[in-house]
């Protein structure tokens, strides 16, 4: 049956499946089926040229297909992947890490390593050493999720 579909599509089959795949890159992009899509149109352009040789029935194209889509995949994430700029604001997003080295004083007292503070208009919740509320304490680091902030008293 697959011979049949493919022998009567020709080369346009990975024509056909290279545009589908561009399109839906369009529709729902996220810089992945481009390259997949684009090694389907390269090896539909070979089958263009070749595609009456012995050396290339279906399975050798799949298989061809298969490793150009994983080498195209890597060019492309290694091309658009892979750009950090410099910025001007690099802890924009960490709400957390921009409070690392502030004075507070405790809200609620930290029990089991675990209390509050009030840093601006938030109430953060904090861990460190046992301490009675109202202790002064100095932000030493926030957890990975920004959720929480370690604290040490001053």
């Amino acid at each position: 049956m697959i011979d049949r579909i493919i022998s009567e599509l020709g080369p346009w089959n990975w024509m056909v499946l290279g545009f589908i795949l561009l399109v839906m890159e369009v529709i729902a992009p996220g810089v992945f089926m481009l390259w997949i899509g684009i090694a389907s149109l390269l090896i539909g352009a070979v089958s263009l040229l070749i595609w009456d040789a012995g050396f290339w029935p279906w399975q050798v194209q799949v298989l061809a297909f298969l490793a150009l889509s994983l080498v195209s995949a890597f060019v492309g994430k290694k091309l658009v992947g892979g750009r950090h700029d410099v910025t001007d604001q690099p802890l924009l997003n960490r709400r957390g890490a921009q409070m690392i080295g502030r004075m507070a004083t405790l809200a609620e007292p930290i029990k089991d390593g675990r209390g509050r503070i009030r840093l601006g208009d938030t109430l953060w919740r904090v861990s460190g050493p046992d301490l009675p509320a109202g202790t002064q304490v100095r932000v030493t680091g926030a957890a990975e999720t920004d959720l929480e902030l370690r604290v040490e008293a001053v």
